[in-house]
């Protein structure tokens, strides 16, 4: 979805106050493509992007922060600092920035360090498109293995289809996992088998 096109349906989702306040912010983003540092103070854009749950609700915050991450163009250096400095909302945030802005490797190590955390929300944007893009096959398959464990829907892990297809390593770590589930007398996942017969799939 095109940046305009976000923009747009957002404003008409906010109420008249949050509608102004994001477009002064996303108007400032665009004049003042800065990455932040922290020894220097916080840029505006920045201290919107930390405000942006009170300023347009808890709803809508992760589409207002990646649209102004967006705006100011915000290269893999200036996610980084975001991400180390950031709440879990705003690392979030950048976690789904990622497609929208990095197109090689270089934000991979934000995904590895969301993939071992236990936030299932961070966890969900973690296995979004940039890591389906991104990812080599032991992580990727490892993230699958995870949002499993956590309860994260394996409809968040994009790409998984086509990377699950034909892939016996994975079969093999799922079938192992449901092993350990049953013995240990809990319930296989029904999201597992999905995955598994997607593995099977030529």
């Amino acid at each position: 979805m095109t940046y305009d096109t976000v923009r747009d349906r957002l404003g008409a989702a906010l109420d008249p106050d949050a509608r102004a306040w994001l477009h002064d912010a996303l108007a400032d983003a665009a004049d003042h493509p800065v990455a932040p540092n922290p020894e220097h103070g916080f840029t505006t854009w920045e201290l919107r992007f930390a405000e942006a749950g009170r300023r347009a609700g808890d709803e809508h915050a992760d589409a207002v922060r990646v649209l102004l991450l967006r705006a100011v163009r915000a290269d893999p250096a200036t996610l980084t600092t975001l991400y180390d400095h950031g709440t879990a909302a705003e690392r979030r945030a950048v976690l789904l920035a990622l497609p929208h802005l990095v197109t090689g490797p270089e934000a991979r190590p934000l995904v590895e360090d969301a993939l071992r955390a236990n936030d299932t929300r961070l966890l969900a944007a973690a296995v979004g498109p940039y890591a389906a893009a991104h990812l080599p096959a032991p992580a990727w398959r490892h993230a699958v293995l995870k949002c499993l464990f956590t309860g994260v829907p394996v409809k968040a892990v994009a790409g998984l289809a086509e990377r699950a297809r034909g892939d016996g390593e994975l079969a093999r770590m799922l079938a192992d996992f449901a092993a350990e589930r049953t013995a240990a007398g809990r319930p296989v996942p029904d999201d597992l088998h999905r995955v598994l017969a997607l593995t099977k799939e030529s």
